[in-house]
């Protein structure tokens, strides 16, 4: 009969995983279950709920590192690094109300997972180049640690690059240290509208291209919005670099201040355009920035209904489709397939995810290394099976 194991503590984690190979039992691992949506329906014989391992392990505000447990909240993560007037570089998305959960639920952690990076990528990196060390057990119920708390503390293999990204399917997480960084005392955006995707782009890539130092670059319907961030003077000198970088094009523009621009951007990054439409399919797919536009131009040639917007300068596709059986995999990874990329079903119904690949095919080369590295860290498949397929 299936349950719920809820260990308070890294040795009740590795005594549960001992026990479910002891038991020949598969686990669903999860946080706080707000992306349990995402991903193939998995097929664990018990969940082990990580959420009774939470808490703040440590704070080093001068060292811009954190160590905490796996099921600590983001928001008491976020509030934390507030109160000194630090952030998470990579801007984490709360994709919980997309994915039908209220907001706020999800876990440092599970982003990690995700390897889930905001608008800030462009500049900051990836969710997996803040990870700088973890500890956890892996499918032989082996405790293991990899990294530590600082950058420079890596020797061998570093795990925490493969660790993140892997959905949970490689190890469970007991504790992990990320990097931190001072958030900006002004943000502001330059606001571009007319332009269609294809100009949008053009103008989002001239400006990442230039030295005004931009940590945003999205186009929502016919606004384009550029973000600077900073000490005024020096925000005040690229926005006016920017509009005179952008002079030539037919956009209107303005400029929203710091309270609005945080607005904006928070929508961005959750991906707030497509919540509206519940049933509806979401993709998100990353392509070469200057491709974006034909892409979901090929798309709308089959399904003018489609709706779209672009982060990361043009590089990333948020895509909403009407519900259908197949999720239009096929029509959605033929448009990437001439310009290249990949495509992830981010939000269909349990039955579609069961049918459909969620993540992209790999190539037969890079399938059988990804093989090779599941049997070594989980060969009795014991973490989320089936996740990924």
């Amino acid at each position: 009969m299936s349950g719920t194991i809820k260990p308070r503590d890294a040795r009740e984690l590795r005594q549960a995983i001992e026990w479910a190979l002891s038991e020949g039992a598969t686990l669903d691992v999860r946080g706080a279950g707000s992306k349990r949506a995402l991903g193939k329906p998995m097929r664990g014989d018990h969940v082990l709920d990580t959420s009774g391992i939470s808490g703040i392990v440590d704070y080093a505000p001068e060292e811009l590192v954190v160590t905490l447990r796996a099921g600590t909240p983001m928001r008491e993560v976020e509030a934390l690094l507030a109160q000194r007037n630090q952030m998470l570089a990579f801007e984490p998305p709360d994709l919980g109300p997309l994915l039908g959960c209220a907001p706020g639920e999800g876990t440092l952690v599970g982003t990690l997972m995700g390897n889930f990076a905001g608008p800030r990528r462009l500049s900051a990196g990836a969710a997996r180049d803040h990870l700088l060390g973890f500890s956890g057990v892996n499918g032989r119920g082996e405790a293991f640690k990899s990294g530590g708390r600082v950058m420079k503390n890596v020797t061998g293999y570093d795990l925490s690059k493969l660790i993140a990204g892997s959905w949970g399917t490689l190890a469970v997480l007991d504790e992990v240290s990320v990097k931190v960084l001072p958030a900006p005392d002004q943000t502001r955006t330059l606001i571009l509208r007319g332009l269609d995707d294809a100009a949008a782009a053009r103008a989002m890539c001239a400006a990442m291209g230039s030295p005004h130092e931009i940590s945003g670059a999205a186009h929502i319907g016919d606004r384009t919005a550029l973000r600077v961030e900073g000490v005024a003077p020096s925000v005040e000198a690229r926005l006016k670099g920017l509009r005179e970088l952008l002079a030539d094009t037919t956009a209107a523009m303005e400029e929203l201040g710091t309270f609005e621009s945080r607005a904006l951007w928070r929508d961005v990054r959750d991906a707030a355009p497509l919540e509206a439409d519940a049933d509806w399919t979401v993709w998100r797919l990353s392509c070469p920035p200057t491709a974006g536009a034909a892409i979901v131009g090929r798309i709308r040639g089959q399904r003018p209904e489609a709706k779209a917007f672009y982060d990361w300068s043009g590089g990333l596709i948020w895509l909403g489709l009407p519900p259908r059986p197949d999720a239009d995999h096929f029509l959605v990874r033929g448009a990437i397939g001439p310009t290249g990329g990949h495509a992830t079903l981010i939000r269909a119904s349990e039955a579609v995810r069961a049918a459909v690949p969620v993540f992209q095919p790999q190539p037969p080369a890079l399938a059988a290394l990804a093989t090779r590295v599941k049997e070594s860290f989980d060969p009795r498949g014991l973490f989320n099976p089936g996740r990924m397929g």
